[in-house]
């Protein structure tokens, strides 16, 4: 899981040989209604358990191969509290104990990326679908963080209710301003003109929290600040690639060739299960790799 990460998931994918072709057919029937809001049976799981691999899930019934506006959809998480919520442009695993997203997840196509919905006009504001205690305006309030988007503004002008969601906070982290404004909107810009160029990418990112000392918090919710994201791309147009970045929470300058890792790599890190609904032999393949000079 994300609290200790180094220890606590270090073995839980196994480079990715315990994934599957598809997943539960409650899983993905789920997305149908893009207003429905989804708690799956972790809700109330314990921060300290081991991430379950997803070989060892229950399944009942007929699988559902999914569409493909779901194939950005990582796995379902067993080791932590997870809330599906589905938005008009992503789709975000929210965490009640960190209050903060597992995952947020989103395709990218090229007509998103541009519009005329500017941010200018929105503002940020509780997401009322999760109970309280939840993360408000007033947690960030002097904590010399800013409101980081998971899927930025930015892929969001094609639509006016896209763009008002996501600056609800469950699709926010406590991100270090020099981070936010520097590397992370310059991968955000990266993604777009991949999205231009190849037609369409799925999207996940999140925070990592490497569990080394007292957790670090926000606010009198208690938001919690993660120590590092991460973000991993999948192009499936062509020969299908993947690629993942870490950067640390801070505002110290980084290359972002220094922080491309592979996908398998950042699953170890996270205990997350990206892209599952992609056939083992690409899985395997894409996420082996990372080259940013092939992008």
């Amino acid at each position: 899981m994300a609290l200790g990460v180094l220890t606590a998931c270090k073995n839980a994918n196994n480079n990715g040989t315990d994934k599957q072709d598809t997943m539960p057919e409650s899983f993905y029937s789920s997305y149908e209604n893009k207003s429905q809001t989804v708690a799956t049976n972790s809700e109330n799981a314990s921060l300290n358990t081991r991430q379950t691999a997803p070989s060892n899930q229950q399944e009942t019934g007929k699988h559902l191969q999914p569409s493909p506006k779901m194939m950005e959809l990582p796995a379902p998480l067993n080791d932590r509290p997870e809330k599906i919520l589905r938005r008009k442009g992503y789709t975000t695993s929210y965490n009640s104990a960190t209050k903060t997203p597992n995952w947020v997840a989103w395709h990218l196509t090229k007509s998103h990326t541009y519009g005329r919905n500017q941010r200018s006009n929105e503002v940020f504001h509780e997401d009322e679908q999760v109970a309280a205690p939840r993360a408000t305006d007033w947690d960030y309030y002097n904590s010399r963080y800013d409101r980081g988007h998971m899927c930025p503004a930015g892929d969001n002008k094609w639509d006016e209710q896209a763009m008002n969601q996501t600056f609800l906070f469950t699709n926010i982290c406590p991100q270090n301003h020099g981070l936010n404004k520097y590397e992370w909107n310059d991968l955000e810009i990266l993604c777009r003109d991949w999205a231009r160029e190849y037609g369409a990418i799925d999207i996940v990112c999140g925070p990592i929290y490497y569990g080394n000392g007292e957790q670090k918090t926000v606010g009198k919710n208690k938001v919690w600040v993660p120590d590092a994201f991460f973000k991993v791309v999948l192009c499936r147009q062509g020969q299908p690639k993947a690629i993942g970045f870490i950067y640390r929470n801070e505002g110290k300058k980084q290359q972002m060739a220094a922080a491309v890792h592979t996908v398998d790599e950042i699953e170890r890190l996270t205990g997350i299960d990206f892209f599952p609904a992609l056939s083992d032999d690409v899985e395997n393949r894409v996420e082996a790799k990372a080259d940013l000079g092939k992008w």
